[in-house]
């Protein structure tokens, strides 16, 4: 399996904050969670790096997309964003973390504007698992917490999910979908609320294991080469 681990890359270089809980970058954080959890062939990008990180070489040669984005969403080209969505209807994984879920890529695959109402005040978060059997939930216990993060409230004006695995609890009171599945074409997405890059989130093991289950779950069955096309032609199995 072929991970590309996508990330802005720039709160790492402008807040030390950042820089210190992540000195290798979310996407190093992400990468290395992933390499723990037995998944091999694990790649990064960025948005700095020539074609923003992703070339059409680079897409075609992802099974699945793990993607970081957060105050830079506007610098992903239009192209980009649309090669992206093309490659998971055609049959590549994405796996959405966090601010993700206001990217190009993203709110072009949902088709609705994806807002939420939010709070960074840095207060416990009790993920609960609403559907223990999904591949996602492989070995997570009923619940989880993490002890300081944003907060994400509801409405989150997304499609109803597919598959709804986790629902988050805030010490504010809040409540949130954090862990929505879909499929698009014939690719699947997994949308994974933790992850505000002032909290070491993305060093909890627990977060670490999810993501790598979204991962193995998120990989195509089937990836075509290129996009089905309507347009094609199809001769008639039978005499007509």
């Amino acid at each position: 399996m072929r991970v590309t681990v996508w990330n802005e890359f720039r709160h790492e270089k402008s807040n030390p904050v950042v820089s210190g809980i992540y000195p290798d970058g979310i996407h190093g954080a992400i990468a290395a969670g992933l390499s723990e959890n037995g998944i091999a062939g694990v790649t990064t990008a960025t948005l700095d790096e020539p074609e923003q990180g992703l070339s059409a070489k680079r897409l075609a040669e992802t099974d699945v997309l793990v993607w970081w984005g957060h105050r830079h969403h506007d610098e992903v080209s239009d192209a980009l964003a649309a090669a992206v969505c093309e490659r998971v209807n055609a049959g590549m994984g994405l796996v959405v973390l966090h601010s993700g879920h206001f990217s190009k890529v993203f709110k072009r695959l949902m088709g609705t504007p994806c807002t939420l109402r939010w709070r960074a005040e840095g207060e416990l978060e009790r993920l609960w698992v609403v559907d223990p059997a999904h591949p996602v939930a492989a070995g997570i216990p009923p619940f989880f917490e993490l002890e300081r993060e944003e907060m994400y409230g509801e409405p989150f004006e997304v499609p109803p999910p597919d598959e709804l695995v986790f629902l988050s609890w805030f010490k504010g009171g809040e409540a949130f979908r954090s862990g929505c599945g879909y499929r698009r074409g014939r690719g699947r997405i997994f949308y994974f609320r933790p992850g505000h890059e002032t909290f070491p989130t993305y060093h909890d093991a627990t977060i670490r294991k999810v993501i790598a289950n979204a991962v193995r779950w998120a990989a195509p069955v089937v990836l075509e080469a290129e996009p089905f096309q309507n347009r094609r032609i199809m001769p008639p199995l039978e005499p007509i």
